[in-house]
């Protein structure tokens, strides 16, 4: 097999990743995630995965979109600890069942089979939490997205929380409801508008827009931001009272490609979801988030090199990596021992 991420260039469509600055691994630094962390107990464990991923995208081509957006769910509730896959026991509601999640959130078998290669190669070495962000990884670069040395380290959490995925990101919400939950998990505009940048690729259902069609703001309107030959479009995909889980596409130009096209979409009126033109459109995105859309929607070499970058950020927010109050789970939907 191929040498480990650790030994892999952070490169991606000719672009020389140089800024995105990964920690190494130190003697004594058990709390630090690292690059190699499985290099000795499981050397070919990026490979496992990637082989999983494409064996999977002969049958899905939306996994990889599906995939990335599990690791984000992942990492905004209570911090990167694969709290999304535990299933709902006896006293414990798994946040698959809260409403940003359920129906929408997908590729949990993909996630299973992940791990049952890797404990067949590796038993008790990975986890679940680091699956995610491996797969998210993978998922980016094989769509013609940028490469990036993916932390690793992560404990899996024992608790999943369904109070707090209420609180996700929304296609709803506006720009500064978006910029607090940013925030919130110490995250800037560059992260917001990058991390945003997930949407170039993958499905997303009519009912996320239904209101920008018909009824924007309780104005029984369309949205005024929404361009009218692309409002015309969807509302063929998505008519008044039709089905509210039928798909359609993300970035409707390079729906399959991650690509920059999700910004040159917006610079044109054409974001699908509200959150998405709010990074352009929105009074309070000039002189924040709008500039960063610009400087994306004409250089894909910046979007990539901030996405990167912000997808590590995004991977160290509150990663379990004491053992007291972590573990390595054997399956991911269930804590060992229940």
């Amino acid at each position: 097999m191929a040498a480990s991420p650790s030994f892999r260039s952070a490169a991606a469509a000719g672009v020389l990743l140089a800024m995105v600055v990964a920690a190494v691994c130190l003697p004594g630094a058990a709390a630090q995630l690292c690059e190699d962390y499985y290099d000795d107990t499981c050397p070919d464990a990026y490979d496992i995965v990637k082989q999983v991923l494409m064996d999977a995208h002969q049958s899905d081509t939306r996994i990889f979109a599906s995939l990335i957006r599990l690791h984000f769910h992942d990492c905004f509730v209570q911090g990167c600890d694969g709290s999304l896959l535990l299933d709902t026991v006896p006293g414990m509601q798994s946040e698959k069942e809260s409403p940003p999640n359920n129906g929408s959130a997908r590729g949990f078998p993909v996630v299973d089979a992940v791990k049952a290669a890797l404990e067949d190669a590796c038993p008790g070495v990975v986890s679940c939490a680091d699956i995610l962000a491996i797969a998210a990884e993978i998922s980016v670069e094989l769509s013609g997205g940028p490469s990036w040395g993916v932390l690793l380290g992560r404990l899996d959490g024992k608790t999943s929380d369904f109070n707090g995925s209420l609180d996700l990101p929304a296609p709803t919400d506006n720009l500064t409801v978006l910029q607090q939950k940013f925030s919130n998990l110490s995250l800037n505009d560059v992260d917001l508008v990058a991390l945003s940048g997930g949407h170039t690729f993958g499905r997303v259902q009519c009912q996320f827009v239904t209101d920008r069609l018909y009824n924007f703001s309780g104005t029984n309107m369309p949205d005024p931001t929404l361009d009218s030959s692309y409002r015309a479009f969807l509302s063929q995909r998505c008519p008044r009272n039709g089905a509210p889980a039928s798909l359609n596409d993300l970035d409707p130009t390079t729906p399959d490609t991650f690509d920059k096209n999700y910004y040159t979409n917006i610079e044109v009126n054409r974001g699908f979801l509200n959150s998405d033109q709010e990074l352009k459109s929105s009074p309070q995105a000039q002189g924040t988030t709008a500039p960063i859309v610009d400087q994306f929607a004409g250089s894909q070499d910046a979007f990539f090199a901030s996405f990167a970058q912000s997808m590590i950020n995004m991977g160290n927010i509150r990663p379990v990596t004491d053992p007291s109050q972590g573990e390595v789970r054997t399956n991911c939907r269930r804590v060992n021992g229940s």
